[in-house]
């Protein structure tokens, strides 16, 4: 469980999300994953870095549950902090970075995958920002490098999802594979771009970045600015706290033992509990 760092060929490095049960990251998750980017993007020994996730899906946000469990707003500002240097370390990180994508990835997950240089995708993956219905403003910056303009705006006021299959129509996922063979084509495009000279590499991504139309930490940490007023006015936490009291029902019903069927003779009529 955490973040933890492998390097199964060379010149590559595999960064693993794990954060049971939805890789819903707590404040922590978020500066450990940007450390592990970080470092592997200083190592001269990788060229290409692969970010994926253990589990359901590749990512699921922020973990609402620490937020609304933490007096103050500590959780809050620790969790914009933590995502504003996650994201930023993949879109910093020295070598490209291929984001292998399965099941869910939503919130935080898109403006991890929206500042990769390349997304690998499983044909059950979904893209979507539920933010607005979790008392949350955020990664409309990196949704809107993922689908043209208008459709993050219908997207992001709906809070709808997008397939795995739509994204790579419009160009932001390179292939759509079954979810078994998500990793090993990210894999098999990382080989082809470790191949390249190591310098050259960094300069070029260096040199990308450089005349990206949008700065990406700015655009972000505006957005942010409204979270926090969400936050100061009180609108954020009552959907917040909606949220997890829907998401406690859910997991009480789902423990309850099934109920056995009656079973009656025939022509016997059936007792009602009371």
């Amino acid at each position: 469980m955490g973040v933890s760092t492998s390097a199964p060929q060379d010149g590559i490095a595999v960064i693993t999300v794990d954060f049971p049960p939805v890789n819903a990251l707590p404040v922590q998750g978020w500066f450990d994953l940007a450390d592990a980017l970080r470092a592997a993007g200083a190592d001269p020994a990788v060229r290409c870095v692969v970010l994926t996730a253990a589990g359901r899906g590749f990512n699921a946000g922020v973990d609402i549950k620490e937020m609304q469990r933490t007096p103050g707003h500590q959780a809050l500002i620790g969790a914009n902090r933590g995502c504003a240097e996650a994201f930023g370390a993949v879109y910093d990180c020295e070598v490209p970075v291929i984001a292998a994508v399965h099941g869910f990835c939503l919130g935080g997950g898109i403006g991890l995958v929206g500042n990769a240089d390349a997304i690998v995708a499983s044909d059950d993956a979904t893209f979507g920002l539920p933010e607005l219905d979790r008392g949350a403003l955020g990664a409309a910056t990196h949704l809107a490098r993922l689908v043209p303009q208008h459709l993050m705006r219908a997207l992001y006021f709906t809070s709808r999802t997008a397939t795995a299959q739509e994204l790579h129509r419009h160009g932001s996922v390179w292939e759509v594979v079954p979810r078994e063979k998500v990793l090993d084509a990210a894999l098999a495009l990382a080989r082809e771009m470790a191949a390249k000279d190591g310098e050259l590499l960094r300069l070029a991504k260096a040199a990308i970045n450089g005349i990206d139309p949008v700065d990406v930490r700015r655009s972000y940490r505006f957005e942010q600015g409204f979270t926090f007023e969400a936050n100061l006015s009180g609108l954020a936490d009552r959907h917040r706290d909606a949220f997890v009291s829907t998401k406690s029902a859910q997991s009480e019903q789902a423990e309850q033992p099934e109920r056995p069927e009656k079973t009656t003779t025939p022509g016997q009529p059936v007792k009602e509990e009371r």
